[in-house]
């Protein structure tokens, strides 16, 4: 009796900013499935103005677009902060969200980690300094996709070529899952981000605190979204990157600003309860100030 062997589903190629490091490591060594000249490049607008973004758009598309950034500005600002130009004009928003883990001990190809089928997560018990502050589940590092944090706090959603409709929860999952950085099953690909049309009077901005002046992974970062009526916050939308392993909706500080007086005092108490449900690792306690100080800068600028 001859068993059949199943041939391992082919990475997707599109940029490649991510992919061409992974092989030159030997962390990746599939097949390839180059998709760079078959897939949705464009942005399109409904009559609502609401957009749909093709997965396959570059980050410099949706970076320099006049309407994303009239529109969404939290999303053209948090695509205009992340990598370099020269990232920016190759990498694409779908890639951006399913790419690997920046994790120094997964890109080694040498280590074991729990998201190349090893059994322990050699970060926790190691140097973690750039782990997550927020400890959901059995690896530490934190998700590194920029714009996921950015479509979380717009409330977005995706297509694949199998399913539609997903949140960014649904494809990034709770940050229990130990051996991938997201949901989508072998072979599945993303086709198109969608974007509720934006609110009258909605205001948005972004920030991330890095290490070094210039084309680094942020420690942390902030997408927010307000509306502020009659001196009051009548909507808040925070979404928080680089301190979980999945973007995290920052929803105490969410709560502790609705229908508040918009002014520092209020802005200071939604900074405290930025922190609320953390539990940072031994050497990751200082990523909360940043938080709470992002928190802060971002909706003082918002008030002007």
């Amino acid at each position: 009796m001859s068993v059949a062997i199943m041939a391992p589903a082919p990475e997707f190629r599109a940029g490649g900013t991510d992919l061409s490091e992974r092989r030159r490591s030997g962390v990746s060594q599939g097949p390839l499935m180059d998709i760079s000249a078959s897939g949705d490049k464009a942005i399109s607008w409904d009559a609502g103005g609401a957009a749909r973004i093709g997965a396959l758009a570059t980050i410099a598309t949706i970076a320099t677009d006049p309407r994303i950034a009239a529109a969404y500005p939290g999303i053209a600002a948090s695509a205009q902060g992340l990598a370099t130009p020269q990232v920016r004009q190759v990498a694409t928003l779908g890639g951006n969200l399913a790419q690997r883990s920046r994790c120094w001990y997964f890109r080694r190809a040498d280590i074991d980690c729990l998201k190349k089928g090893g059994s322990t997560c050699p970060a926790r018990s190691g140097n973690h300094l750039y782990g997550v502050a927020f400890d959901l589940g059995p690896c530490v590092a934190p998700h590194p996709s920029t714009m996921a944090a950015a479509l979380l706090a717009y409330d977005a959603t995706i297509t694949t070529d199998r399913r539609s409709g997903l949140s960014i929860a649904d494809v990034l999952g709770d940050g229990s899952i130990a051996h991938a950085d997201h949901t989508l099953a072998a072979g599945e690909m993303i086709k198109s981000i969608a974007l509720p049309a934006p609110l009258q009077a909605e205001r948005a901005s972004y920030k991330r605190a890095i290490s070094r002046t210039y084309a680094e992974w942020p420690l942390a970062e902030l997408c927010a979204r307000v509306v502020i009526a009659d001196g009051k916050f009548q909507f808040v939308r925070l979404a928080a990157g680089g301190i979980a392993p999945v973007p995290l909706r920052l929803a105490a500080a969410e709560a502790a600003l609705h229908g508040k007086i918009a002014n520092a005092a209020s802005i200071a108490d939604a900074a405290k309860a930025a922190t609320s449900g953390a539990k940072p690792l031994p050497m990751t306690a200082y990523k909360l100030d940043l938080l709470q100080g992002l928190v802060r800068d971002v909706l003082e600028r918002l008030l002007d």
